[in-house]
């Protein structure tokens, strides 16, 4: 448990709390096979949820395990997408599918541990991505 001092007043701050999310796992993978993104392992992709997070404005994230890791740990790439309970769960279910779709663009074709950044993972990209994905959807229906 973290203290901090502000003007004199002591404050603490609970340790985030992370479990997995097998819901929020599903639709990761529901997202990636109608939208084709055939690259990500998803035997090598874990989600998770989170609640007690000090982060300002972040709903999600994309965790990678670096190639320096990989090695000496001896295993494969992972990836860890981590929705944040407080925002994440509040949203509506097109702004949440929108927010995993924008974790899974994180994850390069190579799956080799490396990380895309927001200069390709922006929101013009996701609404693309998205419009292809409720597209599939309506198909998948029919």
């Amino acid at each position: 448990m973290d203290m901090t001092l502000d003007s004199g007043a002591v404050y603490f701050k609970m340790p985030i709390k992370y479990e997995g999310a097998e819901d929020i796992m599903a639709r990761l993978v529901d997202i990636a096979t109608a939208i084709n993104m055939v690259h990500v392992r998803f035997s090598g992709v874990y989600a998770f949820r989170s609640r007690g997070s000090g982060s300002r404005g972040t709903i999600a994230r994309c965790h990678a395990l670096s190639k320096i890791w990989q090695k000496a740990l001896g295993i494969k790439a992972v990836y860890i997408i981590e929705v944040i309970s407080e925002r994440f769960d509040r949203m509506s279910r097109e702004e949440q599918d929108k927010v995993l779709i924008h974790e899974l663009m994180h994850i390069p074709k190579s799956f080799g541990g490396g990380f895309i950044h927001h200069n390709l993972v922006n929101e013009r990209n996701v609404n693309k991505l998205y419009t292809l994905y409720k597209q599939n959807q309506k198909m998948k229906s029919i």
